[in-house]
């Protein structure tokens, strides 16, 4: 398979560790060049975070490990791009207007 440049999880985690931990225990995954976390949503247990994932060739399989490690749980995958290239998504008809 082709290598990954970018990953995109959906990440259910309980409030502590915090999303600092998330994006370092992450970054030092093989592969990993760059981790962006942003929080999502907070309630009375958990938190959801957006770990967007970026590296010449991401291992997946560690990132979810290093995330379970941490008490968090991948909820989904949101966006994968594997290849030689960066491609950004494009727009298409159906895309809600932003």
């Amino acid at each position: 398979m082709p290598d990954m440049k970018r990953l995109v999880l959906d990440v259910l985690k309980p409030h502590e560790p915090d999303i600092r931990e998330f994006a370092d225990a992450t970054s030092r995954c093989d592969g990993v060049a760059g981790v962006n976390a942003a929080l999502v949503e907070t309630d009375r247990e958990v938190q959801t975070i957006k770990l967007t994932i970026e590296g010449d060739a991401i291992d997946d399989d560690a990132v979810e490990a290093a995330v379970a490690d941490l008490g968090g749980s991948v909820h989904s995958i949101d966006e994968v791009v594997i290849g030689d290239d960066l491609i950004e998504q494009s727009d298409t008809p159906q895309d809600p207007h932003r």
